[in-house]
């Protein structure tokens, strides 16, 4: 660092270097490598706005017949298909009900339960009950006895002549008998095969070896396999090396060609489809708003502004006192009614009793009073002195 530059610097004393900031270590990214963009072909660039147009034309007519299908068949669904349907649906399952249903049930509540309690009573009562009874007081203190005298006579004797004599008769028997079949079955095969059986496969072994293996080996190695790959070059260039051209050179771009016109086909049936969507759409709009401005806005205006006040005047001035002058008649009828029938009462009392006499009052155990019934001047048992 020159001197001219730092002026508070002396001379003859030693200069320290400047210090730089230290910088922050900015954190290595690894970089995403992306696959570029397939750029497209000419021939798909060709025939895709000719394609696009045609088809358009073709679809449109359809998707406006297609919508307006559906807008006809969702009115008639939800306006008449539904509600008959679900009218149908309460007759046909009332009906089921009460033709499946309700019969059975009831059978069961009234008929089949009480039969099956009362069976189960009497079941109980005429054999469970006996039959415990009978296995708890006699078959089990008869069982116990039984069981107890086989085992002191049959179990006891059993058991003490299988340890005392059996088993060591029969682990001398079974000695005897292993090393029997041993003499007789085990070692004079062990001894063929070991020096009679063994000695003689190897030998033949060796035979078949040198006269037909070594032959067989050094046929194939020498002759037939230079012959197989002389065979093999000629059958793949006869026939592999032109089929793998044919496909390379002609199929392949062919099929490319027709995938590329299938795919730009399906892509202007998609787009022609939506565009015949917001078309029908439009249409839909318009001839709605057309219908609403020139049906329903004037049945709208003439509901509201001449028909409603016509029934308010109507209501007003004709069914409301109509229905008061109804309400006062009948009125008046049920309380002549009520008192003919007070007055045929009251001479069918007079008839009886002149007829048969005034009736005597009968003693009863209730008091006459409206008052319940209580032990003394408390209201229970528990606070009565």
């Amino acid at each position: 660092m020159d001197l001219e530059k730092r002026p508070d610097a002396q001379v003859g004393q030693p200069v320290a270097p400047a210090v730089q900031p230290a910088q922050p270590v900015q954190p290595v990214h690894p970089v995403q490598l992306t696959a570029p963009a397939q750029a497209e072909g000419c021939l798909a660039v060709a025939i895709r706005i000719p394609v696009r147009i045609v088809v358009l034309v073709l679809v449109v007519p359809v998707r406006l017949v297609w919508d307006a299908l559906a807008v006809c068949g969702r009115f008639l669904y939800r306006n008449a298909l539904r509600p008959v349907g679900r009218g149908i649906g309460a007759v046909l399952t009332w009906l089921g009900k009460a033709v499946f249903v309700w019969p059975w049930v009831a059978l069961w509540r009234y008929v089949l339960v009480p039969v099956g309690k009362a069976l189960g009573w009497l079941g109980r009562t005429l054999f469970v009950v006996p039959l415990a009874w009978l296995y708890a007081r006699v078959l089990t203190p008869i069982g116990r006895g039984i069981a107890w005298l086989g085992r002191v006579l049959l179990v006891i004797p059993a058991a003490w002549l299988y340890a005392q004599v059996l088993r060591p008769l029969g682990h001398g028997l079974r000695i005897a008998l292993v090393w029997l079949g041993k003499a007789v079955f085990v070692w004079p095969w062990v001894g063929l095969w070991r020096y009679v059986v063994v000695p003689v496969a190897i030998g033949i072994a060796w035979l078949v070896r040198t006269l037909v293996v070594v032959p067989v080996v050094w046929l194939y190695e020498a002759l037939l396999t230079p012959l197989g790959h002389g065979v093999a070059t000629l059958f793949r260039w006869i026939f592999v090396v032109p089929v793998v051209a044919l496909w390379r050179w002609v199929l392949a771009p062919v099929g490319r060609a027709c995938a590329v016109v299938a795919r730009e086909v399906g892509d202007a049936f998609g787009h022609a489809w939506r565009i015949a969507g917001h078309i029908s759409l439009a249409v839909g709009r318009f001839l709605g708003t057309l219908l609403r401005w020139i049906f329903v806005e004037p049945v709208r205006w003439a509901y509201r502004s001449v028909l409603t006040p016509i029934g308010h005047v109507v209501r007003d001035a004709v069914w409301r006192p109509a229905a008061a002058a109804a309400r006062s008649v009948g009125r008046t009828t049920r309380l002549a009614l009520a008192s003919a029938r007070d007055s045929v009462r009251q001479a069918r009392a007079d008839v009886r009793r002149m007829l048969f006499g005034a009736p005597q009052p009968v003693a009863r155990r209730e008091p006459d009073t409206p008052e319940t019934r209580t032990l003394g001047s408390s209201t229970t048992a528990l606070m009565k002195d």
